[in-house]
């Protein structure tokens, strides 16, 4: 029970930026069994965004609401995803060459393709969201929440169906190259029940269908030019995923 409640905050403290206790440590085996809990933080993420949506729609309009929403999910997070769809795009926006698109991914600095990708990425986001609250304030926080959780398990599937591609010790999701074990995909999608149990229409189920789609093209495409994924394809995943899941809970609205 102890090394769970360590692999918790492990995975608390990677996936977040919410303060840990101070005998959590950077152990790989710990990081490693984090990813079981990455649906969960998208639980956390998702609650936070969700309860701002609520109480900021008796005050602000909807845009003003749905940036609130976004920043604070930023915040929590770090940008953490974020930077691995920019740092994605830049990579195989510039890059040629398996050894070309792996330096450029490591670059801390921040392209014209990463930059234009934010761009499109968090104006999708927005307007999707915004498009959800002037439907329906609970549907619009059901999609966000299912938006969250689903995106992260998506990104764990391709831990589990992909080998890592880079094994250099520079690499800043290092602890995460070991394929995923059963237990830990298992766990990981255990968070993910709750979520569809909570669905407003059997419609919502249809998400499966583009979310795999996505996830399979994305991780051909990945495969193909680098040999496998890194975390920064990892992050990629996870935002494409969560703006599918979103448009899909717009699309369907009208049948409903």
């Amino acid at each position: 029970m102890k090394n769970e409640i360590q692999v918790f905050f492990t995975a608390l403290m990677f996936y977040t930026r919410i303060p840990c206790p101070s005998w959590v440590d950077h152990s790989e085996e710990y990081l490693n069994k984090a990813s079981r809990y990455f649906p969960l933080m998208g639980w956390i993420v998702g609650t936070l965004a969700s309860i701002i949506i609520y109480a900021g729609s008796l005050v602000f309009p909807p845009a003003v609401v749905v940036t609130l929403a976004l920043g604070a999910s930023v915040l929590l997070t770090g940008a953490f995803h974020e930077d691995g769809f920019a740092d994605v795009c830049d990579g195989f926006g510039g890059g040629w060459t398996t050894e070309k698109i792996l330096l450029i991914m490591k670059d801390s600095r921040l392209g014209t393709y990463g930059v234009v990708g934010i761009l499109l990425l968090f104006a999708l986001k927005t307007f999707t969201l915004i498009a959800l609250l002037r439907l329906d304030l609970w549907f619009c926080i059901h999609s966000l929440l299912l938006a969250h959780v689903g995106s992260r398990f998506t990104a764990i599937t391709v831990m589990r169906s992909h080998e890592y591609a880079r094994e250099d010790a520079t690499s800043k999701v290092k602890p995460l190259a070991k394929k995923l074990s059963l237990t830990d995909f298992v766990i990981s999608a255990i968070w993910v029940v709750p979520v569809f149990l909570l669905m407003p229409s059997w419609l919502m189920l249809g998400v499966c269908i583009p979310v795999y789609l996505s996830k399979r093209y994305l991780a051909a495409y990945f495969q193909k030019w680098i040999g496998g994924y890194t975390g920064d394809c990892l992050g990629a995943v996870q935002q494409i995923s969560f703006v599918v899941i979103l448009l899909h809970a717009l699309a369907i609205w009208r049948f409903i």
